[in-house]
This record gives C-alpha cells, structure tokens and sequence, in this order.
C-alpha cells in the first residue's frame, strides 16, 4: 500500500489544479506567518519557503542548486536547452556577466528607452484611428519590436511583430503541456531556435554586423570558460534569452490596463504626468505603478531548486535531493514582510529607486544580480511597464471593462481579454459593447 498511499500524498495534481492559489493551500497547512511548510511534488519531498528568509535560503548556492530542478516540459519550452537558467556555480556566474554587460547597465536602458516612447506612441495612434488590438496585443508588438531593434535583430517591423508573436505564444503555452497550446509553444520553440541560429552564423560569417554591444553580436561571439563559441543553436536561444523577457511583460500590462479600469484616478494622474514630462518614460507615477503590478501578479507563483544538502528552516526539513520551492507570490504579498499587502497600493514605491535591497521583492527573482539568478533585464521589463501605463493612460483612448477576469488556475494567466481599449470619440454602435 506504500506506492498508493505516496501517489495520495503528492501534491503535483493540486499544483495544476490551483495555479496560483496553490501557495495559498499549502500555508493554511502551518501556522500562521510559518516561513516553510513540506509537501510532496513530482514524487519527492518538498519544502516549500517564503519570505526573505525563504529567499535567502533558495538563493545560498552552497546549499541549493537549481540544475535540473525546472521540470523538462518548461525548461525546453520556455528558457531552451542548455540555457543560462539550467547551469549553476562558475559556469552560471561566467554565462551570466555576458547577459549583466548587455542587459544591467544603466546606459543599456537609457538606450531603449527612446525606442519604447516611438513604439507606444504608435500604438496609441492606431487605437486612435480604430485598431482594435487589446493592450495585451499592442505590448507584444511595441514590446518586441522595440527590444528586438535594441537587440539587433535585423527585419522590418512586421518580421519583427510576427516573431513577436512567436515568443509571446511560447509564454503563453509553456505551462499548459496538457494541452495544444503547448504543443504549438514547442513547435515555436524550433522555429525561434533555427531563426536565432542563423543570425548568430550570419554575425559569425560576417553577413551580419550587429552594432557593438547589443545582444545579437555579444552573444554571437560569447564564449565558454575553456574559451570555445557557443553553437550556434545555444547561442542563438541566449539571444533569445535577452529579449523575450520583455515581450513576457505584455501580460504584466494586461494586468496594468485592469488595474488602470479600476483605478480611474491614477489614469488621470499618470496622464497629468506624462503630459508635463511630454513622455510616454520615465515617469515616478507610471513606474511605481508598474512596480505595484509586478508585486500584485507575478509571472509565475514558484521557482523550483534541489538541496544539496539536509535543509531546515523554521523548524522545518528536507532531506539532500529534496526539493525547495520559493513561493514567489506568497513572498511578494507576505504579511509579515508588508504593510496591507492585499491592497493595491503604487505609493508604497515611492522614492524607492533601489528596489534590490528588498528582499522579499522577487517578481524577477531575488539575490544579486551579478553573482546569483535575478534576472539582469528587470530594470528593461520595468522601463517597459512603465511606458505602457503612461500609454494606457492617455485620456483620448479609453479601457473597457468588458473581459478583466483573470483565471487564477491557468499559468501563466492574465486578463481574459487582454484589456479592450477604444477611442473615447468613437463609442462602438451596439449598445451591449460600450462599457
């Protein structure tokens, strides 16, 4: 009875039937403000951790290690194999300086952000003259195009747009593999990878000659610590790697246009701002909003890593080759680590530039940039954020109301519709489509 009694136990189904309400479950199992609580995921025994203690642990690279931890199905849909996020230790530390010099630096921003304020403008021209795309929509296309000319990725803004698309659909299938959405994730997969691929053979081949610093020519010439090239094809998915990050964001403002429908105040401020600046970037009011969303509707609730050794926290053990899991949402609207954490609340950013130094701040993931597995394109995705909530913002167009649920079970999940945006002067004729 031991192999039924184990199957009973496991909490893998719950995980798929919960999505992000899984977290929430597993806690009502500990007492309240508990930092760890053991479960049972994909036959091995678990510990599942929370708040900056719980980051502090899942990121002590001499006790845990995340090779091999994300389950095959995401790790070859999403990340692609062989990627930065599978390796650990020196070899992590030496792939990653690559991403840090093109994505962290300051300088790497200020450079795309002229590109976000051309992109988002011309969506808002668009909505303006009838274009019925929702904001989801318009994020993937102003989003990938303006990061894939920061990139370097050669194309007319249609090829562009449509291998936005591509990468928006991947986000969007990874974590359904019992469905034909991620059967279709994978085949985009492939055709993404063969694509990056060629670039990176043109760059090498000399038909391609990127500018210096951007990621198509860093990664076309990055190489491994014993000082050989990449192949093409892992190069290529670290290409990929550096800009799909921020298609991944047009659901951060699917997310943005709800919160903006609810919340017509900060429309109308963050409107008033972005006028005086004359602006769509760069915004406090826009950015801390952004950041509010980002803590609010994490892209995934979880990180999953091994331990590399007996691990205990808050009383709580778990055995070496065990799995710890990092509640990202559950550390991100913690009670114990903030002020009225269920309510949406953009002023508790503000005058908060360094937002590293909170610890239990982790949408991109937590510890240092540098040396540990935060993601180095947070301050592109907030950038980019931000310049869509100024967007979305503008009092010429409005938001409908129409398809805001967000189903809470699916990841990654957003709002139904995608948020439906019109031109305030032009009402739609039927009388059940105006709100």
């Amino acid at each position: 009875m031991a192999f039924p009694l184990a199957i009973l136990r496991d909490d893998s189904l719950s995980l798929l039937v919960r999505g992000y309400g899984f977290g929430a479950h597993l806690w009502r199992r500990a007492d309240r403000g508990a930092r760890a609580v053991p479960f049972r995921l994909l036959g091995r025994e678990a510990l599942f951790v929370r708040g900056e203690e719980g980051v502090r642990l899942f990121y002590d690279e001499s006790r845990i290690s995340r090779r091999g931890a994300m389950p095959a199905f995401i790790q070859e849909s999403l990340f692609g194999h062989g990627s930065v996020h599978s390796l650990d230790g020196d070899d992590h530390r030496h792939r990653k300086a690559t991403f840090v010099d093109v994505l962290y630096d300051d300088a790497e921003v200020r450079r795309l952000l002229p590109e976000l304020d051309r992109q988002w403008r011309g969506e808002l021209d668009e909505w303006l003259a009838g274009d019925e795309r929702t904001a989801y929509g318009a994020a993937v296309g102003a989003l990938g195009r303006a990061i894939m000319r920061w990139a370097g990725i050669p194309g007319t803004p249609a090829a562009q747009t449509r291998w936005a698309k591509r990468q928006a659909q991947i986000v969007d299938g990874f974590g359904v593999p019992y469905s034909s959405e991620y059967l279709l994730a994978l085949a985009n997969r492939r055709w993404s990878d063969r694509h990056a691929a060629e670039l990176v053979q043109a760059v090498r081949s000399g038909a391609l000659d990127p500018v210096e610093g951007t990621a198509l020519r860093a990664w076309a010439w990055h190489r491994d610590r014993s000082g050989q090239l990449l192949p093409a094809k892992e190069a290529g998915i670290e290409v990929q790697n550096s800009f799909r990050p921020m298609i991944a964001v047009s659901r951060f403002v699917a997310f943005a246009a709800k919160e903006l429908h609810d919340r017509p105040q900060w429309r109308d401020r963050i409107a008033a701002e972005t006028g005086e600046r004359d602006s769509l970037v760069g915004g406090e009011l826009a950015t801390m909003f952004a950041q509010e969303i980002r803590r609010t509707a994490p892209f995934v609730p979880m990180l999953p890593a091994w331990a590399d050794t007996e691990i205990e926290l808050d009383g709580q053990r778990v055995a070496k080759g065990g799995r710890v899991v990092l509640d990202i949402l559950g550390t991100d609207t913690d009670t114990r680590e903030w002020e009225r954490p269920a309510q949406f609340d953009p002023e508790r950013f503000r005058g908060i530039d360094d937002y590293e130094a909170l610890e239990a701040f982790v949408p991109h993931g937590g510890a240092d940039v540098r040396t540990g597995h935060r993601c180095p394109g947070e301050k592109l995705a907030i950038a980019g954020l931000a310049a869509a909530i100024a967007a979305l913002s503008d009092p010429r167009v409005r938001i409908s109301g129409r398809g805001l649920e967000v189903n809470r079970r699916r990841v990654p999940t957003k709002p139904r519709s995608g948020g439906r945006v019109r031109p305030v002067e032009a009402p739609s004729a039927c009388p059940f489509h105006r709100r």
